[in-house]
């Protein structure tokens, strides 16, 4: 993921709303959400080269979701961080003991944000910070920085949930995230990328001939833990290649 938005409501009939952007190249080869055949009742993308997925949900009402740190500077990890939402998501250690475990092992890993979260927490680990921490609830969002790193595609996006959460409907979150509006130059930050790389990258939604938005994902989940997961996807040019909506009663059986 390169782009997540969530509001966390605890207590409310709607305590999870998440909206987000997976950018990636197009040649690079991964499958739509579905259920992995290797781990039953874990439904995710998932990345062919590396084996890993960008944001996924599983059993007990677990949900991950991953972003990079964005440093063209840093050593490739040795450990692939895709695997960190397939680990949380196939294992049974709460959202806070998984990442605090993870305290001591983010340097076998390129930077990045994960969120784990069930039911009853959501949590934030950040390879920058390296600890874990519980969020209280509020709205929140991830890029390719820190946790609410004021860029102007989160800043965007995060206004543009907030606008929605009278009514959160399904298409109104994906409308958010198929904002193509770029950042002027003043406002990019600079990354080491070069300006004309800053710019195709300051929107909420990226498209270009090898680069750009792949899926774009929401999740809803209700007091009673029912889920809904849907995603789009998209090829070269931000070309629409189809969408899966999964379902989720409380008892983890869901359709797609």
């Amino acid at each position: 993921m390169c782009l997540i938005v969530l509001a966390w409501r605890p207590g409310h009939a709607q305590p999870l709303l998440l909206a987000a952007n997976r950018d990636e190249f197009y040649a690079r080869p991964s499958q739509p959400l579905g259920e992995w055949p290797d781990a039953p009742g874990l439904f995710a993308g998932r990345d062919l080269e590396a084996g890993g997925t960008w944001l996924g949900i599983g059993p007990g009402g677990r949900f991950a979701a991953l972003t990079n740190i964005r440093d063209p500077g840093q050593a490739a990890g040795a450990r692939s961080r895709g695997k960190l939402p397939v680990d949380f998501l196939r294992g049974e250690l709460s959202a806070l003991d998984f990442l605090q475990r993870l305290e001591g092992q983010c340097g076998q890993y390129s930077g990045f944000n994960l969120l784990c979260g069930d039911a009853q927490q959501l949590c934030h680990f950040s390879s920058l910070e390296r600890r874990a921490r519980v969020l209280p609830g509020g709205i929140y969002g991830l890029s390719n920085a820190g946790l609410d790193t004021p860029w102007p595609k989160l800043q965007r996006a995060k206004a543009a949930l907030a606008a929605r959460l009278h009514d959160p409907r399904p298409d109104r979150l994906l409308e958010l995230l198929a904002d193509p509006t770029q950042a002027a130059d003043s406002q990019l930050p600079q990354t080491g990328i070069g300006l004309a790389g800053e710019r195709l990258l300051s929107s909420v939604f990226i498209a270009s001939p090898s680069y750009g938005t792949r899926a774009s994902s929401v999740l809803i989940v209700n007091a009673e833990g029912n889920r809904l997961l849907i995603e789009r996807s998209f090829g070269s040019n931000g070309s629409y290649l189809g969408e899966v909506r999964l379902e989720c009663g409380v008892a983890d059986a869901c359709t797609l």
